[in-house]
């Protein structure tokens, strides 16, 4: 598995990220292990989690994401050849309009992921979401004196607009402080809807942040980055109708045909094609994959492997 590294740190982050948004949930205990040591057998060493995983399905354990995997690593004892990540300061799933992105949440839920991943220390912690409100510099103050007690080792953000980043890193070297190492937003090879977004704190890629990315070299980890499989479902026959409504975008069958060209001339899957283009890019570019079954795990591992010219990505932009 290609390893890139995440920047200003000292972190060597598999290209692919195994996102576990199931796991306790959808996926039982069982089939969460199964699916986390495949992934590490296949070279994986990073698990996306959040402190609010699982926390909409009703009548199971709260953060049932970051339990299983708490339990998960105590059993195999393999924290140490893992990046123990997760995010917080997400509003509360019943509560979604009233934002939590607080020096006392950060450290509440941050402690609690803490117990629950049964780690000392969280290697890249994450604000689950921004609250533009609040002056950027008493969460950049915040998250270092939690870098200063030993709590966490680097943090990134997810879900931040451009200019929010920008003033959080001039923020933080003006005071001689830590700043993000990493960014985490919506992006993949489809395009959306805007008038169908559902989450209005969800962040999507767009240009004047892929520029700053390219100029900057800040990392990027797309959630979604599948796009919920699009592109692998039309090439199944999913009919226009049937599209999830954030990608019910005209231009994204055009996309699908181009991608399944360039696949059959690369001897490639589609998914793979859809990874790759992200993986590619000029800047640190990590996928954070779903997948349920060690058939979609493998497929999507193997995307690290291929590289895409310059020309290929345009091509699947244009």
């Amino acid at each position: 598995m290609k390893k890139i590294r995440v920047t200003n740190t000292d972190l060597e982050c598999s290209a692919i990220v195994l996102g576990s948004v199931d796991i306790g949930s959808k996926l039982d205990e069982k089939e969460s292990f199964r699916l986390m040591d495949d992934y590490l057998d296949g070279g994986g060493n990073m698990i996306d989690t959040a402190e609010v995983y699982g926390n909409w399905v009703p009548a199971i354990e709260k953060s049932i994401s970051e339990a299983i995997i708490g339990k998960w690593m105590k059993a195999r004892k393999n924290s140490s050849n893992l990046i123990v990540t997760t995010k917080g300061a997400h509003p509360d799933i019943n509560e979604m309009q009233r934002m939590r992105v607080s020096p006392q949440h950060i450290k509440t839920d941050l402690e609690g992921s803490m117990k629950r991943l049964q780690v000392e220390a969280i290697d890249l912690y994450w604000l689950h979401r921004d609250d533009p409100s609040r002056p950027v510099g008493e969460l950049i103050e915040a998250l270092n004196e939690h870098v200063k007690a030993g709590k966490i080792r680097y943090f990134g953000c997810s879900n931040w607009q451009t200019e929010r980043i920008i003033e959080a890193q001039s923020y933080a070297k003006e005071h001689s402080l830590q700043a993000f190492s990493a960014s985490q937003v919506c992006w993949s090879l489809a395009l959306i809807e805007p008038a169908n977004v559902t989450d209005p704190s969800l962040v999507f890629m767009d240009d004047i942040m892929h520029s700053y990315h390219r100029e900057s070299r800040l990392s990027l980890f797309s959630y979604s980055s599948q796009a919920r499989g699009l592109f692998t479902k039309l090439d199944k026959g999913l009919k226009d109708e049937e599209i999830p409504a954030l990608y019910q975008v005209p231009e994204n069958r055009l996309r699908y045909e181009k991608i399944k060209k360039l696949s059959a001339e690369l001897s490639v899957s589609i998914n793979q094609i859809v990874l790759s283009y992200l993986l590619s890019q000029s800047f640190p570019s990590f996928s954070v994959i779903g997948t349920r079954t060690i058939e979609q795990l493998q497929d999507s591992m193997g995307a690290a492997q291929i590289s895409l010219t310059a020309e290929q990505l345009e091509y699947l932009e244009s």
